[in-house]
């Protein structure tokens, strides 16, 4: 088979590989869609021609890139007994492995395990490939009326919005600021739309703007043109929102999500890296607010995201903008890179 691996500085080698054969208690998904997620840019990026791989260990050997995985059971090894391994049966993959007994583990937080996770696509062969093996344990249900890339947005990004959403509690009555209009918060705007909450969108660039608005935001900012936390209490009437979500990672967007909220307000940091400075007796103390992380979902956040998309009859296909074959990863990672368009996946040959 053919598979993209990040080799660091914006290079990308394809190469041909063999085809994995699952051992025991494994799987073989055959891939239909692998989503291109904001946290693969890192390793796309990364300098003196580090890999993936040099965030979580330290060795220098590439692995394959990808950790957006939906596909198709095609081989299933021994001692698989989970009714999910079934040949030709629609899955998603929850893109962490661990030891499978601590408490971590035991509740789908397999990214926390106590032992150390492997990261597929950072630490351990991803996506981007025809084939992926990956421990039978850590498949997750595609609803029949949900398409492949449906499925691995679900994977990343918009199971990562669902979760920083489970996290906030975000209930109908309230009116959530969702600070960076890419894929994750693009996803936010839906599932908190489809929750019955009013959405303040913030972004800097006025197409993602629109594009929120088209999917149920009921105000945009544009934060390089307006103080964002201003206009959102102006709207509020002085109150504040109850809750906020930041997916940009950038400390101006979270001081403004703080200083945005109301009383008893609850605000989630789901943007990786970045810093923040908050004056915690005036906002955060005084307010009674609550700031709360989220990384990702657990393997059962991803399946009940899964359920609510499909039921909701969510669409979150609109998200994509693009889609490339595999043989098309540099051009497809050149333009991503420049964090000009909407969603993308390859799809494997």
């Amino acid at each position: 088979m053919r598979a993209v691996y990040f080799l660091g500085d914006r290079k990308i080698d394809i190469r041909s590989i063999p085809d994995p054969t699952p051992g025991p208690g494994e799987v073989v998904i055959e891939i239909k869609a692998s989503g291109m997620c904001g946290t693969d840019l890192k390793y796309y990026r990364a300098k003196d021609g580090a890999s993936a791989i040099g965030f979580f260990s330290s060795s220098s050997a590439p692995v394959i890139a990808g950790h957006e995985p939906c596909g198709i059971v095609c081989a299933v090894g021994s001692g698989v007994t989970s009714p999910l391994a079934r040949i030709d049966r629609r899955v998603m993959n929850h893109h962490y492995a661990g030891c499978g007994c601590c408490n971590s583990c035991q509740t789908g937080w397999t990214q926390m395990c106590d032992e150390g996770s492997i990261v597929f696509g950072a630490n351990a062969n991803g996506a981007h490939a025809k084939y992926m093996k990956v421990p039978a344990a850590s498949l997750v249900a595609l609803p029949d009326d949900l398409s492949f890339q449906t499925g691995a947005a679900i994977s990343c990004g918009t199971g990562t919005a669902w979760g920083g959403l489970q996290r906030l509690g975000l209930r109908g009555n309230d009116t959530i600021a969702i600070f960076g209009q890419g894929p994750v918060g693009l996803s936010g705007t839906q599932l908190s739309t489809a929750m019955g909450a009013r959405v303040i969108a913030i972004d800097f660039d006025d197409a993602r703007l629109q594009r929120a608005a088209e999917l149920g935001a009921h105000i945009t900012i544009n934060a390089r043109a307006e103080d964002a936390a201003a206009v959102i209490l102006e709207a509020t009437h002085g109150r504040g929102v109850e809750c906020s979500m930041d997916c940009t990672g950038a400390s101006a967007a979270r001081s403004a999500a703080i200083r945005s909220m109301g009383k008893w307000g609850r605000v989630v940091f789901v943007g990786e890296g970045g810093d923040v400075t908050i004056d915690v007796s005036t906002e955060m103390n005084r307010k009674q607010l609550s700031i709360y992380g989220s990384w990702t979902f657990s393997k059962s956040g991803q399946a009940d995201c899964a359920r609510f998309v499909a039921e909701r009859k969510i669409d979150i296909d609109s998200l994509f903008t693009h889609s490339w074959p595999l043989e098309e990863a540099e051009a497809a990672y050149t333009l991503f890179d420049t964090q000009t368009t909407g969603k993308g996946f390859l799809i494997p040959d």
